[in-house]
């Protein structure tokens, strides 16, 4: 008898997220595996559509933005003074911050850099975009009560302690 993805299930699987022109974001080389049942290891809409399925079992997910990363909020943009960076400064780095009236930290990614001023954006890289996960279904063993109650995957393509 073959297992179903269901709730406590470890699933492995290959991906490919791509964006709304098929450009390949990320692509899997060896399959990830996570927890199934609602621990956050996997986008939402996805692990819907594999709820219930056998290994082998293949499927493509289009997703908005809110089922995502979030639709782009300029708020996040913000001009820094160029003397709180280090000296090494560079496009693409990230760095921790809290944004303006909150506790939460959210990671800045430096977007440009000017003589005096340093612009940073504390929007997830994808947001605003709409994506599309495909993924094929390798593996389905049920998970252990270790990795239940740690809510990941321990071992092999999982989380390691």
């Amino acid at each position: 008898m073959n297992i179903c993805i269901n709730k406590d299930t470890v699933v492995s699987l290959h991906y490919e997220l791509t964006d709304s022109s098929g450009k390949i974001i990320e692509k899997t080389d060896e399959p990830i595996s996570y927890l199934h049942g609602g621990y956050d290891g996997i986008f939402p809409m996805v692990e819907e559509a594999l709820q219930e399925k056998e290994v082998g079992y293949t499927c493509t997910v289009s997703m908005e933005p809110e089922n995502t990363f979030g639709e782009y909020d300029s708020t996040l943009v913000r001009i820094e003074p160029r003397n709180v960076f280090p000296e090494n400064v560079a496009v693409g780095m990230r760095f921790e911050g809290g944004a303006e009236d909150s506790d939460d930290v959210l990671i800045y990614t430096v977007t440009e850099i000017a003589d005096d001023k340093v612009v940073v954006d504390g929007n997830h890289p994808l947001a605003g975009m709409t994506l599309n996960f495909a993924c094929t279904v390798t593996d389905i063993r049920p998970a252990t009560e270790e990795e239940i109650s740690h809510q990941h995957v321990h071992g092999p393509h999982g989380h390691a302690h």
